[in-house]
């Protein structure tokens, strides 16, 4: 199935058009259990409005969108880097919403979309990269495998989509 996908970059004229299947595939994340920002159930016209802000700051230049899609097109997982930092970080870039649709993991899906976020990351001149994830889940070993250093854990950071509390983990890569 990895070979059946392909990822890429999303430019500012086609970013508003993948709205609504970003939203489809926040909502499955979430429903799935994923701590992303949003609790369950998430109202889909909520996860409209979070992936037209998304569009904004592409359209911007504030941030790149990345998309992995199978064969036939129908998106399989995205990854964002937040490319909007204060003007004394430049080198810097975060990475946010890694994001497979529960039907499409342990595919390689997830491994393949690091690899091209931090492409894309050398490509607009960032050699340090920052994210965070939920501590003990896939992503961080995911991370780690990747070569991610692991900063450290900050208990009960963020909830759960159901509530519950969880620690978050910083991870840093210098490219």
């Amino acid at each position: 199935m990895s070979e059946d996908v392909r990822i890429r970059r999303v430019g500012a004229t086609e970013a508003p058009s993948r709205v609504e299947s970003l939203a489809d595939l926040l909502v499955d994340c979430v429903e799935g259990g994923a701590s992303v920002s949003f609790m369950w159930p998430l109202p889909r016209e909520k996860a409209v409005a979070f992936w037209r802000t998304v569009a904004e700051g592409v359209t911007r230049g504030e941030r790149a969108l990345l998309v992995a899609e199978d064969g036939e097109g129908h998106l399989l997982g995205t990854v964002q880097l937040l490319l909007s930092l204060p003007e004394n970080q430049p080198h810097r870039a975060d990475v946010a919403k890694m994001l497979v649709h529960r039907q499409a993991r342990r595919r390689g899906v997830a491994a393949r979309l690091m690899a091209a976020v931090e492409h894309e990351a050398r490509r607009e001149g960032r050699t340090v990269l920052v994210l965070d994830t939920v501590t003990g889940g896939d992503a961080e070993r995911l991370y780690a495998r990747a070569g991610w250093q692991r900063v450290g854990e900050v208990p009960h950071y963020a909830l759960m989509p159901d509530g519950m509390p969880c620690s978050t983990t910083y991870f840093y890569k210098h490219l």
